[in-house]
Order: C-alpha cells, then structure tokens, then sequence
C-alpha cells in the first residue's frame, strides 16, 4: 500500500477529485491510502436530494461548501476539525459492504492511542453509544474505496445545525438527537493532540509502525485532478442535481439497507419521469433502473414483470424485488 500525500489542501472540490482520480487513473497494482481533511462543508451521497438533507439558510448563513460524492451513504459534516482517510483498492467481490475490513486498521490505531472504539451498526465507529465516524464505499470497473470520516475536533454546532435528520433514521435507532449521538475523537484522549500529531500517529499505525511509501502526484496528475474538478465538483447540476417535478412520493428506512425514496412524475396512467435518492450503497448506479421505470404503465403487475430481471441486490444491497415494488406504490 501506498499513502498519497494531498499537500494540504482544504477544499472539498479537490480532495474529493484526488480521491476519484487515484481510484480510476492510478495503477490498479497497488493499493492506496489518502487523508484529507476540508473547509466546513456538507458531503451529500451519491443518491441523496441535496435540498432535503441541508439547513440552506445556515449553510449560506456560515459560507458552508455543498459538494456531492461517489459513494452513496447519508450526508457528514467536514471542517478543519475532522480527518478524513479513503482506502483505494481493488474489488474483489468480497469487500464491497465489508466494511470491518476497511475500519479495523483505523479501530486498532484508535485504540493504541486509548479510544476503545468499535464497528457499530452498518458503518458507524462509535465509542460507547456515541459516533465518532461514519463510512461508505464506492465501486467501479474493478476498484473500489471505503473512505470514512474521523470527528477529531470538530464544531459540533455546525454538524448539528448544517444538516436536516430524517425522521424515520431517528426513530429507527432511537437517536434523541444529534448532539446528544456523537463525539469528538478528543474527548477520549488521555493527553491532548494537534489534528496533525494525530493523522501521523493513524498513518504510522496502519503502516504497522514501518516505512510509509507514499506515491507523490505527478504535474500530470495534478493537471488532472484540476480538470476533473472543474468537470464535476464545481458544478452546481452534480452537488444539486434538478429534482422533477413528481406527483407521487413514497420513503421507507429499510433495516441494514438505509433509506430510499422514490419520487414519481405520473402522467396519463404511465411513469414518465423517476427518481430515487436515499443513503443506501449499491455497486451500479440506480439511474439504471430509473431508466427502466421510464414510460412503464403505473400498474403494480406490469412493473413487476418489467422489474423480473434486476438483480436489486446490486442497487441497494440486501433488498427484494417485493420491497421495492410495494414502495413504488405506497
């Protein structure tokens, strides 16, 4: 494995972009190991409604980034005070929704340094009955990266007041709210640490204590990362995305899945316009089967016919084609 060191670099716009880069362009006969740590930011999931998991006004109101990723997964608040890792490797169709495999490293090094934390849930660490990182992972042509976030000293107003909280997620954990859910890493030190001090004592424990090899980025590769930048993570039809008009809106939390919702714009008996948004992973892209719901008659037989080749597994993960079909319809 080799670390790739980001130099610095604060803006969401980019990290998010190095990450995407290294997981399609660099050589796939390594793995790699990227930190980053951003600006206050909101990263919105792959499949979410941007509008509705952000507070817009407190956003605007504190100059807070709003860049969309590839992975899917629910939004996470970034600043200064939360380090970021990403592990880039190759999917060997054992570790797409594995994410034990991808956290223990960072658990282990945790609990060299006195935090007893642990796996929790679907992709949460947590210490005790509080979170103190989330994760997700993204997978394509053969590579993937499980990248999660590390709440070290972060302003824990802005990650309560930046995003909205689904109601459904709240009740099905029994969260009383966000505040009272998680916890900065520097709360369960034993001595007090610089964010730096601490990304340098996770990065020489995931070497086990050996020599770092790094991969330095390239004038090529930087040129790159810049472009892909501007292509994507600077525009405001990816971190946005138009929502269609609909007439029809269904949202269920399914357990070990996450939440979807499905909005549907009917016209004259038919489904003429799709959208699926939620905090699920999936290995291909659920604009795929948008596409297939496009013009099918809103009638629950025909979209179960229509429907008897998906592998919906592949979408949401651990999901039946019965599920999702009774959610098509209230």
């Amino acid at each position: 494995m080799k670390f790739i060191d980001n130099q610095g670099i604060t803006d969401p716009q980019i990290n998010l972009a190095i990450e995407e880069y290294a997981l399609k362009q660099l050589p796939d006969s390594d793995d790699y190991l990227l930190f980053y740590i951003n600006e206050p930011s909101i990263i919105i999931g792959k499949n979410q409604n941007t509008i509705e998991e952000i507070n817009a006004d407190y956003v605007a109101e504190n100059n807070i980034h709003i860049v969309r990723r590839l992975s899917g997964g629910g939004a996470v608040y970034h600043d200064l005070g939360n380090l970021n890792f990403s592990f880039i490797t190759n999917d060997d169709g054992q570790s797409f929704h594995n994410f034990r495999k991808f956290t223990e490293p960072v658990v282990q090094a945790l609990k060299e340094l006195g935090v007893e934390a642990e796996l929790t849930g679907r992709n949460d660490i947590q210490v005790g009955e509080r979170k103190i990182s989330g994760n997700a992972q993204y997978s394509t042509k053969g590579r993937m990266y499980s990248h999660g976030t590390l709440l070290f000293a972060s302003e824990m107003e802005h990650v309560v007041s930046a995003l909205k909280v689904n109601a459904e997620k709240i009740k099905s954990k029994g969260i009383k709210s966000i505040r009272s859910r998680v916890a900065n890493i520097t709360e369960f030190l034993d001595k007090d640490m610089t964010i730096e001090e601490f990304r340098l004592a996770i990065l020489h424990s995931i070497f086990g204590g050996g020599e770092v090899e790094e991969y330095e980025l390239t004038k090529e590769d930087w040129a790159k990362i810049n472009e892909l930048s501007r292509e994507r993570y600077q525009k405001w039809d990816w971190n946005y995305g138009k929502s269609p008009k609909s007439n029809f809106r269904a949202s269920k939390r399914f357990e070990s899945i996450g939440t979807i919702e499905v909005q549907l714009d009917i016209e004259k008996g038919r489904i003429k316009e799709a959208k699926i948004y939620g905090d699920f992973f999936g290995v291909r892209d659920v604009s795929e089967l948008e596409t297939k719901l496009h013009d099918l008659p809103y009638d629950r037989q025909e979209v179960t016919n229509d429907l008897a080749d998906v592998h919906m597994q592949e979408f949401f993960g651990n999901l039946d084609r019965e599920a999702f079909v009774s959610l098509l319809f209230g």
